[in-house]
């Protein structure tokens, strides 16, 4: 694949309109994990794929989708955050983590942000 398709694929995957971001960053003010998903937006909408893939903050995010909550143009940086995870993963043809790393039981050190971002992504 080619970088020109792999840009055109993460722009597909993400399925959000990353061209309507104005660049005023209420997305990062309200990232819980300081991600800064405003710069995974930017990012792709400059074609700055390398530096996208490189970035290993997309492994920070939460999914917790407050950043998509907070957009006033309706863009939802989350989907661009799990499109670049997904394309790494298929660049390194393996999971970030490894099934041995999982937890076995959901422990009182689980975060809370766990549960309302599994709820915000699989009920909606």
């Amino acid at each position: 694949m080619t970088r020109e398709e792999r840009l055109e694929n993460l722009r597909e995957i993400c399925g959000t309109n990353i061209y309507a971001c104005m660049k005023c960053g209420k997305c990062s003010g309200r990232c819980p994990a300081n991600v800064q998903p405003h710069r995974f937006v930017s990012r792709l909408v400059r074609g700055r794929l390398e530096e996208l893939l490189a970035d290993e903050k997309a492994w920070d995010c939460l999914t917790c989708y407050a950043c998509a909550e907070r957009c006033p143009r309706g863009v939802s940086p989350v989907s661009v955050v799990e499109a670049v995870r997904k394309t790494q993963v298929c660049m390194k043809e393996n999971n970030h983590i490894s099934a041995e790393e999982i937890p076995p039981a959901v422990t009182e050190y689980t975060p809370q942000q766990l549960f309302v971002s599994v709820f915000r992504k699989y009920n909606g």
